[in-house]
């Protein structure tokens, strides 16, 4: 991965994580503080709730992401230690699906003249899965590279000690 790619990602990733916990930190000091322009009503108080903690999973995704970058710039993404920041994705991936299913679920009893937009959400929740599972198939491959790595650094060593 090539330097200026390494910066552009970190700095989006900066703008949008700064971003973020400035969103749920007024989200936050507005359910604190009581200074809700709403009706205060549960449901509208529990989709904040869930936003926050959603935006939570998002965050944690993108610290992962950023020690794989720093890991990618390294040259030590092909080692075991990667295997927790993948893990860390995909638990966030996961994360936000839960985190989806509950809104849908705050959502529905709104939607009974239309129980279309809570299927259609439904559906939306078992793509982000979808997702987290294809996450899951790429950590594998790296699980593959690693050990053909630590192979291929057997073999050469053995091969050094035979010439």
């Amino acid at each position: 991965m090539g330097e200026l790619v390494v910066r552009a990602l970190r700095a989006v990733l900066a703008v949008v994580f700064t971003g973020s916990v400035l969103v749920q930190a007024l989200m936050l000091w507005v359910l604190v503080s009581g200074n809700d322009p709403e009706d205060g009503s549960l449901p509208l108080t529990s989709l904040r709730v869930v936003t926050i903690l959603g935006i939570g999973a998002a965050q944690a995704a993108m610290v992962c992401v950023w020690r794989l970058v720093t890991m990618v710039r390294r040259g030590t993404v092909f080692s075991p230690a990667a295997f927790r920041y993948v893990d860390g994705i995909i638990g966030a991936i996961v994360a936000a699906a839960v985190v989806w299913f509950a809104v849908a679920a705050l959502n529905a009893p709104g939607q009974r003249d239309d129980p279309g937009v809570t299927l259609i959400m439904g559906g939306i929740g078992v793509a982000v899965l979808g997702v987290a599972l294809i996450v899951f198939v790429l950590r594998t491959l790296l699980v593959q590279a690693v050990a053909r790595d630590v192979e291929a650094a057997r073999m050469q060593a053995e091969l050094d000690e035979v010439i």
